[in-house]
């Protein structure tokens, strides 16, 4: 929380799932812009062509459907909080405006020649690893400067296991209880889908429980919910060296592999003192 005061852009990284949007959420509503705009654009959901309209706006005519004036997500924040889920899919040309909009505040609708201000805070949310992207030629290093300027990494799910139940009650909103034996089933789960599963689970639970407490088998949860999850304890060095000899040095590939989150590999080389190939 002391971040959310600030101005300052934030990117947050994880996968999918991993509560990303929720922790935008939380820094704008204990911000200074609280009372103003929090716009969010899904960067994943839109198609190329039409990114660069949604953010900037557009005039009537400015490309082939445009029939009249459209007001770009920058716009309608004027004052608050822009959050861009996705970034990392953001054309390299909508990247180029992105980084005039936060160097200078400026910007132009398309197919207009004038001049608009834009005094926003900037939060990003991505999955994907942009320093590959950018050694790719997919993301602009100088962009990734400017909205790293604090980055909070969130891990999967399964590798915070005591957010599990808070979380779980908190999805319930204190309408029904968890038995103890649902209790340990959430916790024993590997949670593929992360935050957005769990909120999910407990949704499908409340309808279909008919007590106040519910019970394991009203979760839902598929048969191998008590498999074992995969502990770093069990990756070796050997395998780690090996994982990232494989993927050619690119931590997110040798992450897959091994069947861990980014985050949880890099504190891995870590605690080896291995660095990037």
């Amino acid at each position: 929380l002391q971040l959310a005061p600030s101005s300052a852009s934030v990117l947050i990284t994880g996968p999918n799932g991993a509560g990303k949007e929720g922790i935008a959420n939380v820094l704008h509503a204990n911000s200074e812009r609280k009372h103003k705009p929090f716009i969010k654009v899904n960067m994943g959901a839109l198609p190329a062509d039409l990114m660069e309209a949604e953010l900037f706006g557009a005039e009537a005519g400015a490309y082939s459907g445009a029939s009249k004036t459209r007001i770009g997500r920058f716009e309608a924040a004027d004052g608050g909080t822009v959050f861009l889920d996705e970034i990392g899919n953001l054309p390299l040309a909508g990247q180029a405006k992105l980084l005039r909009v936060l160097q200078t505040g400026e910007y132009e609708r398309l197919g207009s020649s004038v001049t608009r201000k834009a005094d926003i805070r900037l939060i990003s949310a991505t999955n994907a690893d942009l320093t590959h992207a950018i050694a790719q030629g997919q993301f602009r290093q100088d962009l990734y400067y400017r909205i790293n300027v604090v980055q909070l990494a969130l891990p999967a799910l399964c590798e915070r296991p005591d957010d599990i139940l808070p979380l779980a009650q908190f999805f319930l909103s204190g309408k029904k209880s968890l038995s103890h034996e649902a209790s340990q089933m959430l916790q024993q789960y590997n949670w593929p889908g992360n935050v957005r599963e769990l909120q999910n689970v407990c949704q499908r639970a409340l309808l279909l429980s008919n007590g106040a407490e519910i019970q394991s088998a009203e979760l839902g949860l598929p048969d191998n919910s008590c498999s074992a999850k995969r502990s770093l304890d069990d990756i070796d060095r050997t395998q780690l060296e090996q994982a990232l000899l494989q993927a050619g040095g690119v931590v997110s590939r040798a992450a897959k592999q091994l069947g861990i989150s980014r985050q949880a590999l890099y504190r891995r080389m870590e605690h080896y003192g291995i660095e990037t190939p």
